[in-house]
């Protein structure tokens, strides 16, 4: 396993934005990522595990410690009657495998198309999207152990799956590496048209779309919110959505919604639609962040400096060229003060900050 020094951390991210780490590697096989551990121990430095980069954001003066990417690859298919579980290697392209598994019309990740990515970051954020969470269909995951340097595997039950939580960022963050993931899907399955924008997509229709036409509609509701990596489109230069949806209880809902409509009152404006919310656990309700944001003053485009709101989602915070981490942060801080003054709401940022 080559070990390089003092590589650029920017291209490796869809930010496209950060310095340089200390040290670089690449693990294909679980011995080599092993060895990074152990590399890392030797030089008493901080090691941090890449995927897609996709979830992000590097610090301007790049990371003093080690960097392994990654980089094993294969997936292989057991089955289980109606279904079978797709094991599929950490460095595997995660929208490739979707496009994969959909191709064989296999239901249970089609609303997760298009997400950038690898399948080793998916039960980390126990990733999610358009009505569907990896945590529905994940049956195993497999791990270094840091500490150990043995390797586990962990049922199900056993990652402790939250809203974009799991064991391996939480009680076990930094200790764990995963290096595969097993997804139990259901052949010739529906699709799952949970999510407004979807279901409408396909409203009217006598019969329900296939799981390639649900997925593709996915891709194109994406690519309209300027969360699909296009190659030359300035609103993909992101973290993909920067804050999470907060869940607040069904109470602190009712003072928020009696707070806005007080400040419509005073305003001269009369409130006719609620404010956008989700079931979450009971007594609790997940607030639309997006909404949050936008009513908080920061209109789609919205910019400060290089860095920027998505000219198409509120979500997302957007590197319009050369922006740098610090500034990608003035944006956010700017943000969360706002709501939290507004709303009295904190928003939790969702990508990874690495560096000083």
């Amino acid at each position: 396993m080559e070990i390089q020094e003092n590589i650029l951390l920017a291209p490796y991210t869809t930010f496209r934005i950060g310095g340089p780490a200390r040290w670089f590697m690449e693990a294909t096989s679980e011995t080599e990522l092993a060895e990074a551990v152990s590399f890392a121990r030797e030089k008493n430095a901080p090691l941090f595990v890449l995927g897609g980069g996709s979830n992000l954001l590097v610090s301007d003066k790049g990371f003093p410690g080690a960097v392994v990417r990654v980089a094993n690859r294969g997936i292989r298919q057991d089955l289980e009657g109606a279904y079978s579980v797709f094991t599929a290697a950490a460095g595997e392209d995660w929208d490739d495998f979707v496009s994969n598994v959909v191709e064989q019309d296999f239901a249970g990740v089609e609303c997760m198309a298009g997400i950038p990515g690898t399948v080793g970051g998916t039960p980390v954020q126990n990733v999610g999207a358009y009505g569907q969470e990896v945590a529905s269909t994940i049956v195993a995951v497999r791990a270094l152990d840091r500490t150990t340097l043995k390797m586990v595997d962990f049922a199900a039950a056993q990652c402790q799956f939250g809203y974009r939580r799991s064991i391996f960022n939480s009680t076990g963050r930094d200790r764990y590496i995963v290096t595969e993931v097993g997804y139990r899907l259901k052949l010739h399955g529906a699709p799952r048209l949970a999510y407004q924008d979807l279901a409408r997509a396909f409203s009217g229709w006598t019969e329900g779309p296939t799981l390639k036409q649900a997925s593709e509609t996915v891709r194109s509701i994406r690519q309209q919110k300027g969360m699909l990596l296009v190659e030359g489109d300035p609103d993909c230069r992101s973290a993909g959505s920067f804050f999470k949806n907060p869940v607040v209880s069904e109470s602190h809902l009712a003072d928020i919604s009696a707070r806005v409509v007080k400040e419509a009152h005073r305003a001269g404006l009369m409130l006719t639609e609620p404010i956008p919310h989700f079931a979450a656990d009971p007594g609790s309700v997940k607030l639309l962040a997006g909404w949050l944001i936008e009513q908080a003053g920061f209109p789609k485009g919205f910019a400060l400096g290089a860095a920027a709101v998505s000219s198409r989602h509120t979500l997302a915070i957007v590197n319009r060229g050369d922006a740098t981490a610090k500034e990608i942060l003035a944006l956010r801080d700017e943000i969360r003060k706002r709501v939290l003054a507004q709303f009295g709401i904190c928003l939790e940022q969702e990508p990874v900050y690495l560096g000083v």
